[in-house]
């Protein structure tokens, strides 16, 4: 009998005992969170990456960056003008640390 492939979640679970891996995770999940906003939010309105690109002047491929998850690079006044296009605005909070 073939054995049951592994969902993500199980996979992920077992990386994370990897300290190494876990510090990563940790390190990367704030930029993976914010580019799932936008790809989230754009979707909705209905946007394409360019679309979004040209409402606030800048190129499909810097929006396409903005949606990697693992791009660090993001500055607080892009992430309001795409905010802004979107019908929408910033906001950020701290969490307390687990």
């Amino acid at each position: 009998m073939p054995k049951a492939s592994k969902t993500w979640t199980d996979v992920r679970t077992e990386l994370l005992n990897d300290p190494d891996f876990k510090h990563t995770w940790e390190a990367t999940e704030p930029f993976a969170e914010i580019s799932r906003e936008i790809i989230r939010v754009r979707l909705e309105k209905g946007l394409t990456q360019r679309q979004l690109a040209e409402k606030i002047g800048t190129s499909a491929s810097q929006i396409s960056r903005l949606e990697s998850f693992n791009y660090s690079r993001m500055k607080v006044d892009t992430l309001v003008r795409i905010a802004e296009a979107l019908g929408m605005r910033l906001a950020v909070s701290f969490q307390e640390a687990s």
